[in-house]
């Protein structure tokens, strides 16, 4: 049976979300212990005493950046007062489904720590809207681009072939949700430069640039592209993706890759700046009924 609050059946939790795996349930469990430790008037700081812990890592629990312990949980549940035995094993059962590794779990020795959290909120999300200024996005990419984005990013680091390969497959993979019956939308920007860039040679651009006409055939997916005359993107800054969730306990969140690590923000002061930024690249775009004349005329001169 689901929990419940105050004898009722909490709606956001009835259900395992259908995607996502361990990185959703585990934001949603944490937004739950976060309401409970609120509802019952302790801080962090007293909740992480109680676990042996600290108050960051309470605070990180509740963001959902962490495995949890089912000893942990069980001591906040006693904690917060939560003592019915029904509601109990319903939340230490999400705990440990929480803890499944998710699909990339065997892409784990080329996938960094920081972007399996990005995996699972992609796989959860059922809007995505991304803007990009260097690369085309790893779920517009074809292999052979892919395969040269990979060998740029990991040249220093002198990464096998058969690494090369694997976060090649890694990213394919991701691209199989959107041939789904239930695949996500994509709305994607690009910066004119993304185009312009040869990264692989001639053939794999014009190849690449096929790819993203064939895809804006897709009824899930739009793709505009931002010209050199326009000048929002200028004050931009760099790359970024805002994700929407069905679920109703996952606030958007707005995802930025750095060299090492990711940034991620679901504040909704953060997340609608650039929500409205993201905006004004749409508006500063072509329409998208012209974003095929446009990629035909740069294929042209490649």
């Amino acid at each position: 049976m689901p929990p419940t609050v105050n004898g009722s059946v909490d709606d956001r939790l009835v259900s395992y979300p259908p995607r996502g795996g361990p990185t959703v349930l585990r934001i949603l469990l944490g937004a739950h212990l976060r309401r409970l430790r609120e509802k019952s008037g302790l801080s962090t700081e007293e909740a992480g005493y109680e676990i042996r812990g600290s108050h960051s890592k309470i605070s990180r629990m509740e963001l959902g950046r962490v495995g949890f312990k089912e000893r942990d949980v069980a001591d906040l549940l006693t904690l917060y007062g939560v003592d019915d035995p029904v509601e109990r094993d319903s939340l230490l059962e999400l705990a440990r489904e929480a803890n499944t590794p998710g699909w990339w779990h065997r892409y784990g020795d080329v996938l960094p720590g920081w972007f399996e959290t990005y995996l699972g909120l992609e796989g959860a999300a059922t809007l995505l809207r991304t803007f990009e200024v260097q690369f085309v996005p790893g779920l517009m990419q074809t292999e052979d681009y892919a395969r040269a984005v990979v060998r740029l990013g990991y040249a220093e680091a002198e990464a096998s072939d058969d690494e090369v390969e694997r976060r090649v497959r890694l990213r394919m993979t991701r691209q199989e949700r959107f041939s789904e019956p239930s695949a996500p939308t994509l709305w994607a920007v690009l910066d004119e430069a993304v185009l312009r860039r040869p990264l692989g040679g001639r053939e794999v651009m014009r190849d690449q640039i096929q790819h993203l006409i064939d895809m804006t055939s897709m009824p899930n997916v739009t793709l505009q592209i931002v010209p050199f005359g326009a000048v929002e993107q200028v004050a931009v800054g760099g790359p970024f993706t805002i994700l929407r969730f069905s679920e109703p306990g996952l606030s958007d969140v707005v995802y930025m890759e750095q060299l090492t690590s990711a940034l991620y923000l679901d504040k909704p002061t953060d997340v609608d700046i650039y929500m409205r930024t993201m905006n004004n690249l749409c508006i500063a775009a072509t329409r998208p009924d012209d974003t095929v004349p446009f990629l035909k005329q740069i294929m042209d001169e490649i």
